[in-house]
């Protein structure tokens, strides 16, 4: 695993229910799954412990975040935001 990725790329295909049909979705993964820790900083100040790495809370909040960027045309979508809303809030909340 790349020392800056949350998940690794098979983690990330299950995250999103994909499967490993060659590389024809890994670029698109790969950026989405890089483009999260910054985002997670960006928005929260959360940065993982440098020993244990991310949180529990840090992870789940990816995994919903991923979702939402990969399936944004998704009718869920409303949901989700309220659900990854409310992890960014707590994750917030976690690194004081």
């Amino acid at each position: 695993m790349r020392p800056f990725w949350i998940f690794d790329l098979g983690e990330a295909y299950d995250i999103l229910r994909l499967d490993r049909d060659g590389a024809a979705n890994d670029e698109t993964v790969i950026a989405l799954v890089e483009a999260v820790p910054p985002f997670l900083e960006a928005s929260t100040g959360y940065r993982p412990d440098p020993r244990r790495g991310y949180s529990p809370l840090a992870k789940t909040a990816a995994r919903f975040i991923l979702q939402q960027w990969y399936y944004g045309e998704n009718a869920d979508a409303a949901k989700l935001q309220r659900v990854i809303d409310s992890l960014l809030k707590a994750l917030s909340c976690e690194r004081r």
